[in-house]
């Protein structure tokens, strides 16, 4: 595994993990990396220094004093949490409709399904055009995990 300092086009700073600096270049190319912050696929490698410390003490103990390591997993900034927050709200609040997202919020818009909060996924193209046609829709900071079959 390694560590890379990202940055987007927007000057968004974050951390991640790759199994190798291939896996990093084949993900990037793919636009399968994206900035923790603002989601934007436009992430190159910042500069970095290499780590030493282990962030642990002689006891084995981290800089609070727990004996665990954080997970990966976890966020470690207020921007993350905010971002962990948010996704939670809204998969537990709206129905996820997966690639159909443009066809059910132009329907729920004209009234002829039913009126609820919907989240999934549209080509840019579908995007545009609900906005164009007065549809409210937005991105969403973050890829989904869910994938209909």
């Amino acid at each position: 595994m390694i560590q890379f300092s990202l940055k987007c086009d927007r000057d968004h700073r974050f951390d991640s993990w790759f199994k190798s600096a291939d896996a990093f270049d084949k993900l990037k190319a793919q636009g399968m990396v994206g900035c923790s912050v603002c989601g934007s696929t436009q992430v190159e490698k910042a500069v970095m220094a290499p780590r030493v410390s282990t962030g642990r003490d002689k006891t084995g103990r981290d800089k609070t004093g727990s004996d665990r390591a954080r997970p990966l997993s976890e966020p470690a900034s207020p921007a993350e949490q905010a971002l962990k927050e948010l996704r939670r709200r809204i998969e537990a609040e709206s129905d996820y409709v997966g690639a159909d997202f443009a066809r059910e919020a132009r329907a729920i818009h004209e009234g002829e399904a039913e009126a609820r909060q919907i989240h999934g996924e549209a080509r840019l193209d579908e995007a545009r055009k609900l906005l164009e046609d007065g549809v409210p829709v937005m991105p969403l900071p973050f890829a989904t995990t869910r994938k209909a079959n």
